[in-house]
């Protein structure tokens, strides 16, 4: 998590490389709550099949992970016009992570 806040206050900073240090942000954010529940391989897949299923997610764990999976695809594809609202997506979604991993790991996240 301390590297994806990092990336973030880069991101602020050096507004020409801004857009590859957000999405490196929420990448490096998702990898810390994959490693938080386990395997980030198996979640990784699991995440990815529930999506291709398009079926309705019943678990509250697998319903949040898609939900951060679909984050950091938005993040990748929000025009430089649009930085601040990646930004900001950015900033909810390593929130939102920081939150996880603590909750997971027992400890709190940097």
């Amino acid at each position: 998590m301390r590297e994806a806040k990092a990336e973030l206050a880069a991101a602020q900073k050096i507004p020409y490389m801004a857009s590859s240090l957000i999405l490196e942000a929420v990448k490096k954010a998702q990898a810390a709550v994959y490693y938080s529940l386990g395997d980030p391989a198996s979640i990784e897949a699991v995440v990815h099949q529930a999506i291709l299923k398009k079926q309705s997610l019943d678990d509250p764990v697998l319903h949040c992970l898609v939900e951060i999976e679909r984050m950091v695809q938005q993040v990748a594809f929000v025009p430089e016009s649009d930085r601040e609202k990646a930004l900001e997506q950015a900033n909810e979604l390593v929130r939102l992570a920081s939150d996880i991993v603590e909750l997971f790991a027992g400890e709190k996240a940097d």
